[in-house]
């Protein structure tokens, strides 16, 4: 059976937000606040160097038992240990991605509605991330946000455990774990704070106090 999606954190580490630190950097802050689940977002790192972060990353999850998730990437995931992949819709499909990582893998896929979380399950996919919920400046989407009413209506009629994505922020991740989520997925309001592991751990705090 594959992985269970912990609760809480779904710390978004791209390498193109603060790009002064290193992913590793920034994942071991993200693993001292406790976040559970990690997804690396390798957008500008070369493939050599980025199969380096992500054992490095593995290594120091592994411990801790967080889960990594390798956006996009099949191949480096698969080269380089991690727990899943996430998937967007010009990825590879759900359905082949578990045959080549296995059964056990954690696969997500973006969804923006709930025939999308239908047909990411009938692929293959054992978790979705739905959103944006909020407005988002770290990742370009072209698609408007749900808000929350309408989240929290889609994660009711969900199959699937949902990951929240999109503008999260602490002042609102509470409400994200209200409205239902497994996750909540966290780029900007993370990577940008000042105490990074202190900000994981407000972030993790508040959604599990309210979930």
């Amino acid at each position: 059976m594959p992985y269970k999606l912990p609760r809480g954190l779904y710390a978004l580490i791209d390498d193109a937000v603060r790009p002064e630190r290193s992913l590793v950097e920034k994942a071991r802050a993200a693993l001292e606040g406790g976040a559970p689940v990690l997804q690396l977002r390798l957008e500008t790192t070369a493939d050599r160097p980025a199969l380096e972060a992500i054992r490095a990353v593995v290594a120091l999850a592994r411990p801790r038992d967080a889960r990594v998730i390798v956006n996009d990437r099949v191949d480096l995931c698969l080269a380089g240990g991690a727990d899943g992949v996430h998937l967007g819709a010009d990825d590879l499909a759900p359905s082949v991605a578990r045959r080549l990582l296995g059964v056990e893998a954690m696969i997500g896929a973006t969804t923006r509605s709930l025939e999308d979380i239908e047909q990411a399950k009938a692929a293959g996919a054992d978790h979705v991330g739905l959103g944006p919920i909020f407005p988002t400046a770290t990742k370009e989407v072209g698609h408007p946000p749900l808000g929350l009413l309408r989240f929290a209506q889609l994660v009711r009629a969900s199959p699937l455990p949902v990951v929240g994505i999109g503008g999260i922020t602490l002042g609102t991740i509470a409400e994200v774990a209200k409205a239902g989520a497994t996750c909540a997925a966290v780029a900007g309001e993370l990577l940008r704070a000042d105490d990074l592991p202190a900000r994981a751990r407000d972030l993790h705090r508040a959604f599990l106090a309210a979930r």
